[in-house]
């Protein structure tokens, strides 16, 4: 996709394009953002059985667990 620089760019070929962008956007499909959230809360809790974050990592299988002290004498 070239790189199109917008400031050397007439006040009509700008128009154009802010027009052209619109009629792509007005044919996306859109969806409410209550149905979006209730899937994604469904989608989020349905893994948090596998979820390091909510269960925590055990402890023979932390990769960032302290393998041994550090004595300054």
């Amino acid at each position: 996709m070239p790189i199109i620089d917008v400031e050397n760019m007439t006040d009509l070929d700008k128009a154009k394009m802010e027009v052209d962008q619109l009629k792509k956007e007005v044919k996306l499909e859109r969806a409410q953002v209550s149905k979006c959230c209730e899937e994604v809360m469904e989608y989020i809790q349905s893994g948090t059985d596998d979820d390091p974050l909510v269960k925590g990592i055990p402890e023979e299988k932390n990769p960032f667990k302290e393998k041994g002290g550090c004595v300054i004498s």
